[in-house]
């Protein structure tokens, strides 16, 4: 459902480290999506992921950074990644850019009301809200399974919408599915 920015919506920069890099979305406002991919920085390497971040923050200059607040109790990010994310939060701070902080119990509470409860039914709300993301819900994972790189893209703008939410934004009720998912490994990175 992307619409028209209102010229008083901020740019917004979306990022989730994952253990291999990192997922992000960029809107300007709750309803246009601008942006969305992941970047691949190889297992464990911090500089690389820094690096590739702060090349999407020059690019974009977004108005504020949102990242996930891994001070929240409910937060299970490794040492490695909370690191990551306070090194990202120091850039986007000394680059003169807000920084806004999202616990996960407030993404849970917005997708909640969709009686959204996991990350899979999150993903496919969103995707709903912004059909172009649709190809990209990854399949149910199984416990053996580990996370699909892809689902960093919606975890990125869930924090987005949360963003939006917490600032007095409406967002419109999600509650559509997506016809079909692509469980390919492709990773979009549009118009760069």
């Amino acid at each position: 459902m992307q619409g028209q920015r209102r010229e008083d919506e901020p740019r917004v920069v979306a990022i989730d480290p994952t253990s291999r890099g990192f997922g992000y979305a960029v809107l300007e406002g709750p309803g246009f999506l601008v942006d969305w991919g992941t970047k691949d920085a190889g297992r464990a390497d911090d500089a690389k992921s820094l690096f590739h971040t702060a090349a999407l923050i020059k690019h974009y200059r977004p108005d504020v950074v949102v990242l996930e607040d891994t001070r929240d109790a409910a937060s299970r990010r490794c040492e490695r990644v909370r690191n990551l994310i306070a090194t990202v939060e120091r850039f986007a701070l000394d680059a003169g850019i807000a920084v806004t902080l999202i616990a996960r119990h407030q993404v849970q509470h917005l997708f909640g009301a969709s009686a959204a409860t996991t990350k899979y039914r999150v993903a496919s709300l969103i995707a709903g809200h912004f059909a172009e993301l649709a190809p990209r819900v990854p399949p149910i994972r199984k416990p053996w399974m580990s996370e699909d790189a892809r689902m960093s893209i919606f975890d990125a703008v869930a924090f987005a919408l949360t963003y939006f939410f917490k600032h007095g934004d409406s967002l419109p009720r999600i509650t559509t599915h997506p016809k079909g998912h692509d469980t390919s490994q492709k990773t979009h990175h549009p118009r760069h």
